[in-house]
């Protein structure tokens, strides 16, 4: 096994209607299977809804502050709070007023068994 080392400043960043986001991990990156990891970054306001994907969705955040929406109800989060999605979970995350959000956001296959 050989450790690939990917400088995550170096990638390019994508601008979205739902904030800039760079894929860190994938298939071509690091030859990863069944799994998709992002940054993603949200300015003053911006919002990201993290659809149902019918996968796995782990949402890290790495800086900032903001709100959480989780089956209607909004839960005030900062830096290392993270939430976990199952295959029918969704969930949206703002950036707090005048603060920015920095997340880590894995999205993991569900494998047969």
């Amino acid at each position: 096994m050989t450790t690939t080392f990917i400088d995550t400043n170096k990638l390019p960043r994508v601008e979205t209607p739902e904030g800039e986001v760079a894929e860190i991990l994938n298939g071509k990156l690091a030859g990863a299977k069944n799994v998709v990891g992002a940054l993603r970054w949200l300015d003053s306001g911006e919002l990201f809804h993290a659809e149902p994907l019918g996968k796995y969705q782990l949402i890290y955040l790495m800086e900032g502050s903001g709100t959480i929406t989780l089956e209607n109800r909004d839960y005030p989060v900062a830096k290392g709070a993270g939430v976990y999605l199952g295959p029918s979970e969704g969930a949206a995350i703002q950036a707090a007023q005048g603060a920015s959000l920095k997340l880590f956001h894995l999205v993991v296959e569900r494998i047969p068994q």
